[in-house]
C-alpha cells in the first residue's frame, strides 16, 4: 500500500493545493494531508480551522485523510506509516528549496521517497502567501480558493477588525 503524506501550512488551502490532492488521490492508496502548526510562520488562520477547511474540501475523497501536526515531518511519516512525501512545485524557483528538503528527509527517513507534482498550469501562480495578502487588503479571493475557504477568510478577517 502506498501512503503519501502531503505536508504544508495550508494557510489557507488554495485551488492549487486542491488540484494536487485530487490528482494524488488517484495515484496513491491513501493521501494524508498534513497541516503543519508552523507557529514560527505566524499563520493567519488557526490550526484547527485550517484542518477543518481541508477536511471540508476533500470530504468527497474517501482515501484522503487530514491531520494537524506539530512535530518533525519524519516522525509524522512514521506515525501514519507513509512511504512517500508528496510536495508541490509551482515554478523552477521552488525546486532548490524542495531539493534540499527532499535530501534532508531522505537522511531522516531513508525508506521514504519524495515525489513532486506540479499544479495545472492555470493554477501555478497561486500561493497561500498571495491569497493572504489579497484577503488582508480586502480583495476577492473567490477564484483562487475553495468556497468554504473564501467564506472562512472573510469571517476570520471581519472578526479580527
Amino acid at each position: 500500500m502506498n501512503t503519501a503524506v502531503y505536508p504544508g501550512t495550508f494557510d489557507p488551502i488554495t485551488n492549487g493545493h486542491a488540484d494536487l490532492v485530487e490528482r494524488a488521490a488517484k495515484l496513491f492508496d491513501k493521501v494524508v494531508l498534513a497541516v503543519a502548526a508552523s507557529t514560527k510562520k505566524n499563520p493567519l488562520l488557526p490550526l484547527d480551522l485550517r484542518v477543518k477547511l481541508a477536511e471540508d474540501t476533500f470530504i468527497h475523497l474517501p482515501n484522503v485523510e487530514v491531520v494537524g501536526f506539530d512535530c518533525l515531518l519524519a516522525d509524522l511519516v512514521h506515525q501514519v506509516d507513509a512511504n512517500i512525501i508528496l510536495r508541490g512545485l509551482r515554478a523552477v524557483s521552488d525546486f532548490e528549496y524542495e531539493f534540499q528538503l527532499a535530501n534532508m528527509n531522505r537522511k531522516l527517513t531513508p525508506h521514504v521517497e519524495s515525489m513532486f507534482l506540479t499544479p495545472a498550469e492555470h493554477l501555478s501562480f497561486i500561493s497561500s502567501t498571495l491569497i493572504r495578502e489579497i484577503a488582508l487588503l480586502g480583495g476577492n479571493v473567490d477564484q483562487f480558493v475553495p468556497p468554504a475557504v473564501s467564506a472562512a477568510l472573510k469571517q476570520h478577517l471581519s472578526q479580527a477588525k
